[in-house]
């Protein structure tokens, strides 16, 4: 087979309203073949892979590798140094180094914890929904006022962070996900790590029942446990992946009910549905556009592509699940489809680890939110919204809501 050299596509040239909707550029790239080397709307040029049936492939494939730091090219996608702290977790390695330090945390990180959570998840749902109802005007910001503080409050209390720190926590983790600009970027790297260390030597002094003390002194059977650099990846890990995943997931998930009245008032009038629907929102618009950015340890075929060595690729896990061949009629949210197969958490080896709370969190907040507010609706279009900038986090930064 002949092997195609493509040229640079402008995403935004595709579509000036790339960053609102992506959906509709995906699935034109998709109709052409399964990778596309482009220009990000932020001047950087990547390789795409869409397609569910690439894009699982790809996730699965050694020579798409996420240890950058090994590599020496951590520049080439984040404003911090290689030996940066904050970089030494599971998201940053492949195996053996990956299995090892997933393993550490899987061990800690379980079922039996996270339905444990339940009760209190329910607690900080009740007294956020508490304080949006006391708004005489009875108008409030769902993000602001409820998707985010409810995970932050729930991974914080998880970790052992204390809850004066946690505004403090939200501008780091914005930063690294979807930076503002390089220097607020390399800040965030510089200053979070400083902070943890810490707050690990005052765990380690006085531990309590949280899963940081727990983790300072977890080790497996070979005597084996995170060093303190890697304990300080792993809290950095932990609290980034652990909130904001399940925000936009929240705020995505009603986006799309406001859109969708009548499936609105379908889950309004049995919540049986609502497994179902939650799936169905990670299916249609879900928190996580493409995946952290792989590196090609060597020239990669796919689909009669060569991807060069060196280059940085992202797999478009929200084109793959609006993919006809794998969902009937992709583009329509429909709460009572079997959304199963959908690849919103990831694929292989670097699964979120965090999906069972993420869900948890998700069934409790919907189904309290639509409880309390029945007749709860969105006050202004998309096109108004104020979106969380870059192709990782797919989501709004304000969700203005009124009842």
């Amino acid at each position: 087979m002949k092997m195609v050299q493509p040229v640079v596509i402008d995403l935004l040239e595709l579509s000036p309203d790339f960053i609102r909707d992506p959906y509709p550029v995906y699935a034109k790239l998709r109709e052409q073949g399964c990778v596309h080397h482009v220009q990000t709307p932020y001047g950087e040029q990547m390789w795409l892979v869409v397609g569910h049936d690439a894009c699982r492939t790809a996730f699965t494939d050694p020579r798409l590798s996420r240890d950058w730091r090994r590599s020496g090219n951590v520049g080439q996608i984040l404003n911090a140094a290689p030996d940066n702290p904050a970089l030494a977790h599971m998201l940053m390695y492949d195996p053996p180094d990956h299995t090892r330090l997933r393993r550490l945390v899987a061990r800690e990180f379980t079922a039996r914890r996270i339905e444990a959570l339940a009760p209190r998840v329910q607690q900080i749902t009740d007294e956020l929904l508490d304080a949006m109802e006391a708004k005489r005007e009875r108008r409030a910001d769902l993000v602001n006022d409820f998707a985010f503080p409810l995970p932050m409050t729930v991974i914080c209390e998880l970790l052992g962070v204390p809850e004066l720190d946690r505004q403090t926590f939200r501008n780091w983790s914005h930063e690294m996900v979807a930076r503002t600009s390089p220097e607020a970027q390399a800040a965030a790297y510089a200053e979070m790590p400083q902070y943890l260390i810490e707050l690990i030597e005052a765990k380690r002094a006085e531990p309590g029942d949280d899963l940081l003390s727990v983790l300072i002194h977890a080790a497996d059977d070979d005597g084996d446990r995170l060093s303190p650099d890697e304990l300080i990846g792993m809290c950095v890990l932990l609290l980034i992946a652990g909130h904001e995943t399940t925000v936009n997931m929240i705020g995505n998930g009603m986006r799309a009910l406001f859109a969708h009245p009548d499936q609105l008032a379908d889950l309004r009038a049995d919540f049986g549905l609502l497994d179902g629907a939650i799936e169905e929102m990670l299916r249609y618009d879900g928190p996580v556009e493409t995946c952290t950015e792989r590196l090609a340890l060597e020239d990669v075929e796919m689909g009669g592509v060569v991807i060069p060595a060196g280059s940085t690729v992202l797999i478009v896990m929200a084109d793959a699940d609006r993919d006809p061949t794998r969902f009937e009629d992709p583009n329509r949210f429909d709460i009572r489809r079997d959304a199963r197969g959908h690849i919103a958490f990831g694929h292989g080896l670097h699964y979120c680890m965090g999906a069972p709370l993420a869900r948890m969190e998700g069934r409790i907040a919907l189904r309290s939110l639509l409880e309390r507010f029945p007749e709860i609706t969105g006050v202004c279009d998309d096109a108004m919204l104020s979106w969380v900038p870059g192709m990782l986090i797919r989501g709004v930064r304000e969700l203005p809501v009124r009842w």
